[in-house]
């Protein structure tokens, strides 16, 4: 039994869907806002969340993540509000997912950041201002709450699976792939030969650009992340416009330690935006 079971190691998957909040007055002035600076969303930043919520109306999300932020909370309340199946779940309101912390750097002008930066001799967005953080230690909070998020979705996991197969639930992905038009227009798929078990889980996270820009640079060199043959690398490192959304597949080998799989299914999506105007 056991001979067969290395010969036929299962895979635990999981869907991971990271949207940045929507426009505040301070990203239309590019003021840097960071953590301290606890801007409400604008009018255009209620409607690209409205617009993403219409988007996703109908995509079921297991798990809901939010940074601890205004913005960040008021985008994910208008997701939603739209959603069909997940308006009433329980939001986790995160400070690991909270933005990059800018020191004395924020609620000043992106422009003061880039002056400060070059007389310290470096350059953005290298450069930590005064009293803020590190890319690394950006990096470090992506990776621990990364890390927890796979735990939880494997513990969760193992236990339905102890109590009934018919706990692995395929709409989650069925509803996945009519959002997102994954081979048509991205070169790739969730399950392109059918032959991967399904989803166990479906994880929404609204977040910030820096912080995301940071948790997306850990998934791609650290955690060596694939591409859809549409998107560079360079891509993958912009930061993400305010509801973009970006889709990857989590996967896990049971039995081997070490570290999961990542497929980048879409980047910086914002389909859900067309059509929309300024209505300042």
């Amino acid at each position: 039994m056991d001979s067969q079971r290395a010969g036929c190691r299962k895979m635990t998957r999981f869907a991971l869907t990271v949207i940045r909040h929507g426009e505040t007055r301070l990203n239309k002035e590019k003021i840097l806002q960071g953590q301290g600076v606890d801007e409400p969303l604008s009018e255009t930043g209620f409607n690209q969340a409205e617009a993403a919520g219409i988007f996703l109306s109908n995509v079921k999300f297991t798990h809901l993540f939010s940074s601890d932020l205004t913005r960040t909370k008021q985008t994910m309340q208008g997701i939603l509000e739209k959603n069909k199946f997940s308006k009433n779940m329980t939001v986790v309101h995160d400070s690991r997912l909270r933005e990059r912390n800018y020191g004395a750097a924020e609620g000043r002008p992106l422009t003061d950041l880039r002056t400060m930066a070059r007389a310290a001799g470096e350059e953005v967005p290298k450069f930590t201002p005064p009293g803020g953080e590190t890319l690394n230690e950006v990096k470090m909070r992506g990776k621990d709450f990364f890390e927890f998020l796979c735990q939880l979705i494997l513990k969760e996991a193992s236990q339905k699976e102890l109590s009934s197969k018919e706990a692995l639930d395929n709409s989650l992905e069925t509803s996945l792939a009519e959002v997102f038009p994954l081979g048509k227009n991205y070169g790739s798929k969730l399950n392109s030969d059918g032959s991967a078990p399904e989803l166990v889980a479906s994880v929404l996270v609204v977040s910030h650009g820096a912080y995301m820009r940071s948790l997306f640079g850990y998934f791609l060199g650290d955690l060596q992340c694939t591409l859809p043959t549409t998107i560079s690398k360079s891509e993958l490192a912009s930061v993400s416009p305010n509801t973009g959304m970006n889709l990857f597949i989590v996967s896990f080998e049971e039995g081997k330690k070490v570290k999961p799989t990542l497929q980048c299914i879409c980047m910086n999506l914002q389909d859900h935006l067309r059509g929309m105007t300024d209505t300042r």
